[in-house]
């Protein structure tokens, strides 16, 4: 065998080892996925005519997509969660005065079809297996083209612009948001936005099998709100 034959077999060796390596760290670091507390998020108050409403964990949804070659394939990434919470008060006579606050995001609970990419988004990506990137969050400071009448049963358009933070780096991000107010106290929406990987420096660790993921990131919040009762009006009832 030639010297450059076995220089040749030492190097694929060498990588080989070096992917195993990486395989045993991400499955030891990245935890079990179980959220260290209930997912909640900073109470906002309304002003004359406004009406709170809280997202519904349950019937709510955060998912993030983006492309990649698995094993030779190109297959969309699909990590989701339900464990988002928020709040934002309508104005429903004067809808411009309508607000939203803090959006939070238990990231370490996102999960995809696949347990050791799992394991790798919170160990190597994301880094929310540790407890001080658990949570994400998006803090509103522009909403763009609200109407000025809304419509019971009847969808409305804008824009939100805010403060995404994620693995402790904060970068603006608009989402597009659809929201229908179902009834008075009951709504219903989604917000979409895309991000670059670069902007918060999501690396991608290397390991076999997985290559060209794709830079652009789809970020999507479908979420149902309900009206929280007013502390007033409950102890007037109770009166």
């Amino acid at each position: 065998m030639s010297r450059t034959v076995k220089l040749i077999i030492g190097l694929i060796a060498a990588v080989a080892v070096v992917g195993i390596i990486a395989v045993v760290v991400i499955f030891i670091t990245g935890g079990s996925g179980e959220a260290s507390e209930p997912i909640s998020a900073p109470s906002v108050e309304a002003a004359e005519g406004g009406v709170v409403f809280s997202i519904i964990p349950a019937e709510s949804e955060v998912r993030f997509e983006l492309d990649e070659d698995l094993r030779g394939e190109r297959i969309t990434v699909v990590g989701r969660t339900d464990q988002v919470a928020g709040q934002l008060v309508v104005n429903f006579d004067a809808p411009r005065e309508s607000t939203i606050g803090a959006i939070r995001i238990n990231a370490r609970t996102l999960t995809t079809d696949n347990e050791f990419r799992n394991r790798a988004i919170r160990s190597q990506i994301l880094l929310s297996a540790q407890n001080e990137y658990e949570f994400a969050e998006f803090v509103p400071t522009s909403i763009d083209g609200l109407p000025e009448t809304v419509s019971i049963g009847e969808p409305i358009t804008f824009t939100v612009t805010g403060d995404l933070t994620l693995r402790g780096i904060t970068a603006p991000v608009t989402f597009d948001v659809t929201v229908t107010p179902v009834s008075r106290d009951r709504l219903e929406g989604t917000a979409a936005a895309v991000v670059q990987r670069d902007d918060f420096d999501l690396q991608i660790p290397s390991v076999p099998g997985v290559a060209n993921v794709e830079e652009e990131v789809e970020l999507y919040i479908d979420f149902v709100a309900a009206a929280i009762a007013d502390e007033d009006e409950d102890e007037a009832v109770e009166a």
